[in-house]
Parts: C-alpha cells; sequence; structure tokens
C-alpha cells in the first residue's frame, strides 16, 4: 500500500484538510451589520457547510487510501474527491467577498493543493489500472 505513489499523494491530500482547520485562507476586516469591523481570519471552521466539506475531504483520503485493493473505485472516488475540493476552493471564495478588505494568506496554498493531490492520485492509480491490464494481457 504505502509503495504506491498515490498512497502518498492521498495522505498529503489528508494532511492538508486537516493543516485548513489550523491555519487561514483569508484574513482581514469583516463587518457585520449593526456590529463593528472586526480583523478576523476565514479557517475551515468558519462557514458549517466549508467545515463539512473539509471534513468530508480530510476522511474521504484516507478512506480511498485503504481502498487499494480495488482500484476502479479508488480513481473514481478520488476523481469525485477531486470535484469536491474544487467546489470547497469556490466555498472559500465566496467567503471571501464578505470581507470589507484584507488579504489571502499564504496558508491558502494548502487548500489549492489539495485538488491537486487527488488529481495526482487518480492519475497514478489509472497508471496502475493500466499497468495490472498489460501484465493480465500478457499472460
Amino acid at each position: 500500500m504505502i509503495q504506491r505513489i498515490q498512497s502518498l499523494w492521498l495522505f498529503a491530500a489528508a494532511a492538508c484538510a486537516v493543516l485548513t482547520f489550523k491555519f487561514p485562507f483569508y484574513s482581514g476586516t469583516k463587518a457585520e451589520q449593526g456590529k463593528p469591523a472586526l480583523y478576523t481570519s476565514l479557517i475551515a471552521s468558519g462557514s458549517f457547510l466549508i467545515l463539512a466539506l473539509t471534513a468530508i475531504l480530510f476522511i474521504g483520503a484516507l478512506f480511498i487510501l485503504f481502498l487499494y485493493k480495488k482500484r476502479k473505485i479508488q480513481f473514481r472516488l478520488s476523481l469525485l474527491a477531486f470535484i469536491l475540493s474544487l467546489l470547497n476552493i469556490f466555498l472559500y471564495y465566496r467567503q471571501t467577498t464578505q470581507f470589507i478588505d484584507g488579504t489571502y494568506s499564504i496558508t491558502a496554498l494548502l487548500s489549492l493543493a489539495i485538488p491537486v493531490l487527488f488529481l495526482l492520485a487518480a492519475r497514478g492509480i489509472f497508471r496502475d489500472e493500466k499497468l495490472v491490464k498489460s501484465m493480465d494481457r500478457l499472460r
């Protein structure tokens, strides 16, 4: 399991998902109606939908990691996780529009790395499947 490169990509995606709970995506001044403007940071637990999607991505990456004997399901689930991670980035962006001013944090790259890592894992799984099919043809 660990000798396959896609296992490393999936583990890295899970690690990035966990780190987004701690490190901010965006920091700036946020004003709500009837309240003064406050300097806050946008992290994964800032919104329920982002929290749920990030938790699903983390649990999904670990679940996909242990499906190493079922490559077709692993490939499909990694593509689904790729799409969900793109949705997660879109939701982060939508949350940044509520800020008056601010900047993206360098740790926003963690959220941007998750879909790339899922895509690299899917590519590795596809190559494994292709290799197994070619070996079956040789028998």
